[in-house]
């Protein structure tokens, strides 16, 4: 199984276009030592010449431009992404689509009913999407944790996980959500039964979670926040990172006391532009570097 990480940073990437906290100005102005990021997304495949697309960016043009396995140019119009997951209805996550609506055939995209509610209701990209390339909908069965494969990837199973996130701003579900809003996905390597755990919404943690996770050889989890209130004290929102539907690192029972009780290899994805870790000769990044903790960057390969 081969994994490549299109996109490392939460919604606005880094640096986001309107702000100038420490980081994003620090970046700008050559002050610190950090690496841009563009918004949350992975390539995954068995090995093969196929691969999945986790999550549809904002910043997938760029990101399928930088990916040169993703353009196989086996014909005048091509590309080797054959089928999408999202894994949430997030802006973040699912803007993408849109680039995709040049795609030869139909898309086939897999999704929870949560999930295809909201992309073709309050966000109806599914819906826009017919009049261009057409839509496969895949219904994804995470509340009973229901195995599935893709077309095309054949050495390779997919097991949803429900986990604790929160809906959209968009949706009706908003700080209401549904179980299957928000889901981890694990990636299993049929040939040799190496597992990836990926969960870039996780919000808190649960024992089915933590069992999920120590069985993983890699686990690539959240890594929005450095603090809960991050977003306040940067002065950029009022919006904690529990009310998004994110675990902070810091503190007792967050993040990175989770990831130092795994076995496994450890990446925080989905960083936010305010999280300090993007600083790479800050406290915080030298934390995770003494616990093993890896911080994933656009283009971060992962062989299993």
């Amino acid at each position: 199984m081969r994994i490549i990480v299109l996109g490392s940073g939460a919604g606005g990437g880094f640096p986001q276009w309107n702000c100038n906290c420490p980081n994003c100005r620090g970046l700008r102005e050559g002050r610190i030592r950090a690496t841009p990021r563009t918004q949350s997304s992975l390539a995954v495949s068995d090995g093969g010449e196929n691969w999945l697309l986790v999550n549809a960016s904002p910043d997938l043009r760029a990101q399928i431009a930088s990916c040169p396995p993703l353009q196989p140019a086996r014909a005048v119009r091509d590309t080797a992404i054959a089928a999408v997951l999202l894994v949430d209805a997030q802006i973040d996550h699912a803007t993408g689509l849109m680039t995709l609506r040049e795609h030869r055939a139909r898309l086939q995209v897999h999704c929870t009913p949560s999930v295809h509610a909201d992309l073709t209701t309050g966000y109806p990209l599914l819906r826009v999407l017919e009049s261009y390339c057409g839509i496969d909908w895949h219904p994804v069965d995470a509340v009973a944790e229901k195995p599935f494969v893709v077309d095309g990837l054949p050495g390779l199973d997919l097991r949803p996980l429900p986990i604790p996130g929160e809906a959209p701003p968009y949706s009706p579900r908003r700080h209401n959500p549904a179980p299957d809003d928000t889901i981890g996905a694990t990636f299993v390597d049929r040939a040799s039964g190496r597992r990836c755990f990926y969960a870039p919404g996780l919000g808190a943690f649960t024992d089915r979670i933590r069992d999920e996770a120590r069985q993983a050889d890699c686990v690539l989890l959240d890594g929005t926040l450095w603090k809960d209130d991050e977003l306040k004290m940067r002065g950029a929102s009022q919006k904690t990172g529990r009310e998004m539907g994110h675990l902070a690192q810091a503190g007792s029972g967050g993040m990175v006391e989770e990831l130092a009780a795994l076995p496994g290899r450890k990446i925080l994805i989905h960083i936010n532009n305010t999280n300090p870790i993007l600083d790479e000769d800050s406290p915080e990044r030298k934390r995770l570097d003494e616990l093993g903790i890896e911080v994933a960057y656009d283009g971060m390969e992962i062989s299993l």
